[in-house]
């Protein structure tokens, strides 16, 4: 018997801070829980993983942003059995766009303290969010050369 290829899922993350608040996203998860996240997302064909941070943050939060580096790069099983890779980048904020519509599924973006994002873990997306954020938070950074593109 002949067993099913694994394919883990590719995404990217941003960890956006600005004046001790973290830009998330409240959002529908499968179209049916409404839960927390960071600006996050999946590669488009072509894509690097910086342009496509860039883009997933754009279009969830219509936060334009720079990425100044690396926090990490994450690995997790759903309980359902889907298994993620994260890269997750740091950045700032740039330029906010008021007027553009988020993509589908997205309700809102929102800026929150640590504590606040802590205070909502039973209803972060996954458990990716919360590590990212501390990883962030005692500082770790590689530079944004980590990754090779051929």
């Amino acid at each position: 018997m002949e067993s099913a290829q694994w394919l883990p899922r590719l995404t990217v993350a941003t960890i956006i801070e600005r004046d001790g608040r973290f830009l998330l996203v409240e959002e529908y998860a499968d179209g049916e829980e409404l839960v927390y996240n960071q600006p996050a997302g999946h590669l488009d064909a072509h894509e690097t993983l910086a342009a496509a941070a860039i883009r997933e943050t754009l279009e969830e939060t219509a936060w334009e942003v720079q990425l100044d580096a690396i926090v990490g790069v994450y690995y997790w099983t759903h309980p359902k059995g889907h298994t993620f890779i994260r890269t997750c980048f740091a950045g700032a904020a740039l330029r906010h766009h008021p007027n553009q519509p988020l993509d589908y599924g997205i309700q809102r973006a929102v800026w929150l303290t640590y504590e606040e994002v802590v205070a909502r873990e039973p209803k972060l997306r996954s458990p990716m969010v919360l590590r990212c954020l501390d990883d962030y938070r005692v500082g770790k950074r590689y530079a944004l050369g980590l990754y090779s593109y051929l």
